[in-house]
């Protein structure tokens, strides 16, 4: 049986073979199939299979997320970037997360690092409210503001020591918001899914041409492949600091 633990919940592609051995694990109280994910704020189609709800508390790396996985996607494939971007932030730095959904690159950063602030920003009512609730569960409302709302409609000026763009179909289309909330010396974490033959070039030129048109110099540095998305094309990020 192929699938993911998230919190006590199994989520399956296909229905399993295996169902009563699965109800039978301690570790697992609830079974959901999940179906394609869709549109800008990511929602899943999911049947729940086994269990009394479709919410759970998943904890990684010390950090808990509270999620709904009928309303809210949880990607595993992301744990060793969000596990990184958890000790990169340097004491004191304001941090600005544009695509923050339930918090899955904010609540590490709060956690493990020791920013200034963070606006955590998203645009799914559903994700912030368990947006607003990871804050609370993991002690860190004195460090993060939650705000609910179009990241790139947003009235920050050149506040921002770092910025998240953790979000992939359509990212650069918020490059333009990102290099107006961004200061002088500032890091972007900027993904987004890339055909293999322009894997780093793309993103990184998509970067360069935003910063361009309003007069600022880039420095690349560093390039990942974060894994597969679709044949041939893969979830790419680039770290780029912005003069």
């Amino acid at each position: 049986m192929k699938g993911k633990l998230i919190g006590d919940i199994m989520v399956v592609k296909n229905k399993p073979e295996d169902m009563d051995e699965l109800i039978n694990r301690p570790y697992i109280n609830k079974i959901v199939k999940l179906g394609k994910i869709h549109g800008q704020k990511r929602e899943p189609e999911v049947e729940l299979l086994y269990g009394d709800s479709t919410e759970t508390i998943h904890k990684e790396n010390y950090c808990k997320f509270k999620l709904d996985v009928a309303k809210v996607m949880w990607s595993k494939g992301n744990t060793n970037e969000r596990k990184r971007m958890s000790t990169l932030p340097d004491d004191g730095e304001v941090i600005i997360d544009m695509f923050a959904g339930i918090g899955y690159f904010t609540v590490p950063m709060a956690v493990h690092s020791n920013p200034k602030r963070i606006y955590a920003i998203e645009i799914n009512p559903n994700s912030y409210q368990f947006l607003c609730e990871n804050v609370k569960l993991n002690k860190i409302d004195d460090i993060v503001e939650p705000i609910l709302g179009d990241c790139s409609q947003q009235d920050f000026d050149h506040v921002a020591d770092r910025i998240m763009m953790g979000y992939i179909g359509g990212t650069h289309h918020y490059l333009d918001s990102a290099m107006k909330y961004l200061k002088h010396g500032g890091i972007i974490h900027y993904h987004e899914s890339t055909p293999e033959p322009i894997l780093f070039t793309r993103p990184v030129e998509r970067v360069r041409c935003a910063a361009t048109k309003v007069d600022r110099e880039i420095e690349v540095l560093d390039k990942r492949s974060i894994k597969k998305y679709s044949p041939g094309v893969y979830h790419t990020v680039v770290d780029i600091r912005v003069y």
